[in-house]
């Protein structure tokens, strides 16, 4: 069964933990490249990929005793937090251009270049931990996609604009927190549970 609730909280945990990343700038790079909705096409397949295997890693962890599940998933938590707070800023990747623009390379290379760049990101692992936590494959997924999508939406249309009334450090803090409260709750679960 679909539920709004835990589409909406994963989907603002993952836009946070996402915009920060390299996708809006890989996304903006891109976009000014080559024609927006190739360049969108190519990436929500490989974000679509990307949840499936979420999703999927997040089911198996129900398996698991669930005491044992929100202890692992709280420490994730509070490791993710951690890469947030603590990361260096990355440098841009270069991106190579293809030959011609048509529909196929253009996505093709923003399919590829996402599939590659966000294989085991930290919004991959948190979309895992988000699946085990609330056992709701559907709404986590739904919730993950939408987000991801939004964040390489912004990047493909302009994220720099953004970047320049929101601070980057504090997009950044405001994931990190959203991270230290679902970690909370997850170990004080395995504690009480």
């Amino acid at each position: 069964m679909f539920s709004l609730t835990v589409a909406a909280v994963v989907f603002g945990v993952v836009f946070l933990a996402e915009l920060p990343d390299k996708t809006a700038l890989a996304g903006l790079m891109l976009g000014t490249r080559y024609r927006a909705s190739y360049v969108f096409a190519g990436v929500a397949a490989a974000f679509l990929v990307h949840v499936a295997l979420a999703i999927a890693a997040g089911s198996v962890l129900t398996l698991l005793p669930h005491r044992l599940v929100q202890g692992v998933v709280g420490v994730l938590f509070l490791a993710g937090a951690a890469v947030l707070l603590f990361r260096k800023d990355e440098d841009e990747e270069e991106v190579k251009k293809p030959a011609d623009q048509s529909f196929w390379k253009v996505s093709g290379a923003g399919f590829m270049m996402i599939l590659v760049a966000e294989f085991g990101d930290l919004t991959q692992i948190m979309t895992a931990n988000l699946a085990a936590r609330y056992d709701d494959p559907l709404s986590v997924g739904v919730g993950a996609v939408l987000a991801l999508w939004a964040v390489a939406g912004l990047g493909i249309l302009g994220g720099r604009t953004l970047m320049k009334y929101v601070p980057l450090k504090l997009i950044t803090k405001i994931a990190a927190g959203v991270m230290l409260l679902l970690a909370g709750f997850s170990l004080y679960e395995a504690i009480a549970g």
